[in-house]
């Protein structure tokens, strides 16, 4: 049980929610019904507290007023409470938040109850991946972070699927399944990703005369093509075929380990926190030119592996059908080189630390000089911030030392149009890509967000239960900022670029991604400032 304290459930949003479960559950898999029970309580407080954190954050309505001095602050205004006046989540949301929003919100909240707390009935029965290597060490590692997002409130939401669909995909069930669909040719964007994947051994259907094997989620080519595109089927256009491969999910959900290395990233049209999972056509189509990019630009970055996208394939006009072939890591790795994912990082701060033997300050100053040094430079010389967070990075260690910086997932990043053309690299993005930006102030919101705050702000608050003291790790964070740039701005060619993003990310106040906000808003970012660590007046 958590340090969180609630109280008895009462009837409302959780409540009924839970009762749906509970009936399947009963159904599907009696043998879970009790631990699933045991486990709401737990799974309630863990939403409520990240949940009471954000209205906090975020200043919504009353809520410091009503919460002051009874939360731990941590920078960037984040609050931590280690109490939750509220069985349910949704009677923390203030009165005032327009009626409909609230209760869009409230079924949120109430479904990533309600899947946290089957994870947690779930998770010490997890098999294991089927295959070794580093691949599946970073998988069973991420189960690890089984709260999902680590500052979100409905970081287990799975709106689209119900309690059967939970069990057979969901990151607990282990296992998943690879569908297939037949496209006719003229119906078909983009590489040939099936036949990547049977040149890769597995076992995928044969494609029939003038159509090509496009790979999709066996629970979207069961649940959305075969009901969204009737027209399609009727006339051929699409074709449903029989069998599956077996796969394995990952913490992204959609992004799946592949039997014989490497990953499929799919797409799967259920939201999880805030957005659904479908893939853009852009998104096939841009990953493995910046892929490509990429290589090229981080060649001189040692420290740096990225997985890179290397094909991918879409049907026109639609997010439904998405698939994008992502490299593994076998084989890429010394043998005395142990991958963590960031996800991963506060539950094995204290066992990376004891590697370490030289204390929680010095680690994260390692660490620090690990992942921000590439990071910021990309950004100044290219104007490329990519999308840093805990999920995105999967930083390896020997010993206990920071060693590499992997990463993957190039969906999120932001491209600044105007500074990429001025170093003189040509990049064609898809028409109406929305990673493509001429704001350099969107470009450093991306970087700064998902890089200081939610990567490295989680791992000091971490770390902060082994000894690190926080205004000390902020100031080693400040003193690697400084060194990057100062190397920045004694190259002519950057030194204008540098001064100004340096400027940006040591400000008084820095943009925080308003996360509830942005769930009452509905659609697009929200970023409100937030006091930075950085800032040293």
């Amino acid at each position: 049980m958590s340090e969180l304290t609630v109280c008895a459930f009462a009837p409302g949003t959780v409540h009924d929610a839970a009762a749906h479960a509970e009936n399947h559950l009963a159904v599907l898999a009696p043998h879970l019904r009790d631990p699933f029970q045991a486990a709401l309580p737990r799974a309630a407080a863990a939403v409520g507290r990240r949940l009471l954190g954000a209205l906090w954050r975020e200043d919504i309505a009353d809520t410091r007023i009503r919460y002051e001095r009874r939360g731990r602050p941590h920078a960037f205004d984040r609050v931590e409470f280690a109490a939750v006046p509220a069985a349910d989540p949704v009677d923390l949301l203030p009165p005032s938040i327009v009626e409909s929003r609230r209760w869009t919100l409230a079924a949120e909240l109430a479904n990533a109850v309600v899947n946290l707390a089957i994870a947690y009935a779930r998770r010490d029965a997890t098999p294991p991946p089927p295959t070794t290597g580093p691949d599946a060490d970073a998988v069973t590692l991420e189960r690890l972070a089984i709260d999902g997002h680590n500052l979100h409130p409905c970081g287990r939401t799975r709106i689209g699927w119900d309690v059967d669909d939970v069990l057979a995909h969901d990151l607990e069930a282990g296992t998943t399944r690879i569908g297939f669909v037949a496209l006719r040719r003229a119906a078909h964007l983009g590489d040939d990703v099936g036949a990547a994947l049977a040149a890769a051994g597995l076992d995928v259907p044969a494609a029939p005369p003038g159509y090509v094997v496009q790979p999709v989620h066996a629970w979207q080519r069961d649940a959305v093509l075969a009901r969204r595109y009737p027209d399609l089927l009727r006339d051929g256009t699409l074709r449903i075929l029989d069998g599956t491969v077996p796969a394995v999910p990952t913490a992204a959900l959609r992004t799946l380990l592949l039997p014989r290395g490497g990953y499929l990233k799919l797409s799967l049209d259920i939201q999880v926190t805030s957005s659904r999972r479908s893939i853009s056509v852009a998104s096939t189509r841009n990953g493995p030119a910046l892929s490509a990019l990429l290589h090229r630009l981080l060649a001189t970055e040692e420290r740096v592996l990225l997985l890179a996208e290397t094909a991918g394939a879409a049907l026109p006009d639609s997010r439904d059908a998405g698939a994008i072939l992502r490299a593994g890591l076998d084989g890429r790795l010394a043998p005395t080189e142990r991958v963590v994912p960031g996800s991963a990082l506060p539950a094995v701060a204290g066992e990376l630390l004891r590697e370490y033997g030289r204390g929680p300050l010095a680690f994260l100053t390692a660490y620090a000089r690990l992942v921000l040094p590439p990071l910021l430079r990309l950004a100044t010389r290219y104007g490329i911030a990519l999308e840093a967070h805990l999920q995105n990075c999967l930083p390896t260690f020997t010993a206990g030392t920071p060693h590499r910086l992997v990463l993957r997932d190039l969906a999120g990043l932001r491209v600044h149009r105007p500074r990429l053309a001025a170093a003189g690299v040509p990049l064609e993005l898809w028409p109406g890509s929305v990673i493509g930006t001429d704001d350099l102030d969107t470009m450093r919101a991306k970087l700064g967000y998902t890089a200081l705050q939610a990567h490295l702000g989680e791992l000091v608050i971490a770390l902060g239960a082994h000894g690190l003291d926080e205004a000390a790790a902020w100031r080693a964070v400040r003193e690697v900022v400084d060194t990057t740039y100062d190397e920045l701005r004694a190259d002519p060619a950057t030194a204008c670029a540098a001064t100004a993003d340096h400027a940006a990310f040591t400000a008084p106040r820095v943009p925080h991604k308003a996360l509830v906000r942005m769930r009452l808003a509905g659609d697009g970012d929200v970023y409100l400032p937030v006091r930075n660590p950085l800032h040293a007046p």
